[in-house]
C-alpha cells in the first residue's frame, strides 16, 4: 500500500470513527449539565395552544466569552423560555463555575429554574461537524428537560436581540407552530465544489486538543439519493422538526448526518437538506433566519463586525436579532438604553415585571402573570418583516425548490 493510500485508509478510519463518536453524542442522553434550581414557580407558566408560545435557546461561546454569554441572556430573558448556556471545551472550568454563579445570582431565574449550564462542554471546531454535534446535544437536552416549548433559537456570544422578548412571543403568536424560520437555497453555487464535495474530518470528535479540519486529497461526487441544501447557519427551529432529527424514526436525519459530517460547516448543509428532503417537513420552511448582518463586498468568510454606524439600518431591518458583536461594542448600550430599555446586569423588562423601575430596584426583581405580553415599538417592524417572509411562503408551492 502506497503511502498516500494508507494516509487515506487512517482518514477514512478516523471518519468512521468520528461518526460513530457524533452520533452517540446525540442519540444518547450521557450528557452533564447543571440545573439552577427546583421550580417552585413553574407552574404559572401556560404553554400551548392558547398561550404565547415559548422559545429554547441554545447560547454558545468559546474561551473567555462566559461574560458576554450571561449578558446575551438578560437581553433575551423571560420565565416562559427555556435558557441552555455552553462555553465550548477550549473554555475552562471556573469559566463554566462562574457562568453558573451568575446565572444563579439571576433572582427570577433561581425562582423559575429554566436556565441551565452545560457542566460537560463540547469540543468546537467551528469549520468543522464538532458545531453541528453541539448544536444537535443542545436540542437533545433542552428536548429532555423541557417538552413544551415551541421553537429552538441558536445564538451565538457574538449575537444580540433587537427585540423584547414580548416583541418576539407577540409577533410569533400568530405564526403557526410546525413553521421553521430556515435561510436555505439548492442552488450551492461556489460551495459545491468548495465545500460540499471535500472530504474532511474533524479532530475535535477524537482529539482533545482542537486542532484545524483535516482535507482528504480526493473529492466526493454529489449524492443521487437526497438533494444538498445550502444557507445561514443561524436557526429558528419548531420542535416537531427538532424531534425528527434527534429522535431517529426515520433513516434521513441520519443518513445526512453522516454525509455532513464530513463537509466544510455543515452547520450551514445539515438541518436545510434534512427538512427539505422531508415530505412531512419540506413545506414548513420559511426563508429567512430574522437576523441581520453586514457584509463586505465581495463577501468574506465571515460578516463585518457591527458597530454604532450599523444601528439605525439595524433598527429599520426589522429583524429579530443581529450579528456580530465585538465584546463591549457600544452600539451593544444603544440597543439595551432605546429598544430593550434593560438596565445594566439586569434582564430585559416585560409585562411580567412588576417592580418599580429605579436606579436602586430592577422592575424585574419581582413579577407577576409571565403569560401577559405587552410589545414595543419594535414589534411593528418585526412584526411587517415577519408577515413578508409568510406571505413569500405562501405563494409558494413548494417552499424547497
Amino acid at each position: 500500500m502506497g503511502a498516500e493510500k494508507k494516509w487515506l485508509f487512517t482518514l477514512f478510519s478516523a471518519a468512521f470513527i468520528s461518526i460513530l463518536i457524533f452520533l452517540s453524542t446525540i442519540s444518547g442522553f450521557s450528557f452533564s449539565y447543571d440545573y439552577i434550581t427546583n421550580k417552585p414557580f413553574s407552574s404559572m407558566v401556560h404553554r400551548g395552544h392558547g398561550h404565547p408560545p415559548a422559545f429554547a435557546y441554545y447560547i454558545s461561546g468559546g474561551r473567555g466569552d462566559g461574560d458576554r454569554i450571561f449578558r446575551l441572556l438578560l437581553a433575551v430573558y423571560h420565565p416562559r423560555n427555556r435558557y441552555l448556556l455552553h462555553i465550548s471545551a477550549d473554555g475552562t472550568k471556573e469559566e463554566r463555575l462562574k457562568l453558573g454563579v451568575m446565572v444563579k445570582s439571576l433572582p427570577v431565574a433561581r425562582a423559575f429554574g429554566n436556565v441551565d449550564v452545560i457542566g460537560k462542554p463540547d469540543p468546537v471546531t467551528y469549520m468543522g461537524s464538532t458545531h453541528i454535534a453541539a448544536i444537535l446535544r443542545a436540542a437533545t437536552i433542552l428536548l429532555k428537560v423541557d417538552g413544551e416549548w415551541d421553537w429552538f433559537v441558536t445564538l451565538s456570544a457574538m449575537d444580540y436581540p433587537l427585540v423584547t422578548q414580548d416583541d418576539l412571543s407577540h409577533v410569533f403568536s400568530s405564526v403557526r407552530r410546525d413553521l421553521n424560520f430556515i435561510d436555505h437555497t439548492s442552488d450551492l453555487g461556489w460551495k459545491e465544489g468548495q465545500r460540499i464535495e471535500p472530504i474532511v474530518v474533524d479532530p475535535g470528535t477524537y482529539l482533545a486538543r482542537r486542532t484545524q479540519i483535516f482535507h482528504a486529497t480526493e473529492k466526493r461526487p454529489m449524492p443521487d439519493a437526497f438533494k444538498v441544501f445550502t444557507g445561514s447557519p443561524w436557526v429558528i427551529l419548531s420542535r416537531p422538526f427538532l424531534e425528527f432529527c434527534v429522535l431517529g424514526w426515520d433513516n434521513l436525519p441520519r443518513t445526512l448526518l453522516m454525509y455532513s459530517t464530513n463537509a466544510v460547516l455543515p452547520q450551514e448543509v445539515y438541518f436545510h437538506s434534512v427538512i427539505c428532503n422531508s415530505p412531512e417537513f419540506k413545506n414548513t420552511t420559511v426563508n429567512g433566519d430574522l437576523r441581520y448582518v453586514a457584509w463586505d463586498s465581495p463577501p468574506k468568510m465571515e460578516p463585518l463586525f457591527l458597530n454604532t454606524s450599523n444601528y439605525e439600518e439595524m433598527v429599520q431591518s426589522g429583524a429579530g436579532f443581529a450579528r456580530q458583536f465585538a465584546k463591549n461594542e457600544p452600539v451593544l448600550d444603544m440597543i439595551d438604553s432605546k429598544i430593550l430599555k434593560r438596565g445594566r446586569n439586569r434582564a430585559t423588562p416585560g409585562a411580567w415585571c412588576t417592580g418599580r423601575k429605579s436606579w436602586l430596584m430592577d422592575p424585574c426583581s419581582q413579577w407577576g402573570d409571565v403569560n401577559v405580553l405587552k410589545p414595543g415599538p419594535q414589534e411593528k417592524k418585526f412584526g411587517e418583516s415577519i408577515n413578508r417572509l409568510l406571505d413569500d411562503w405562501k405563494s409558494q408551492s413548494n417552499s424547497c425548490s
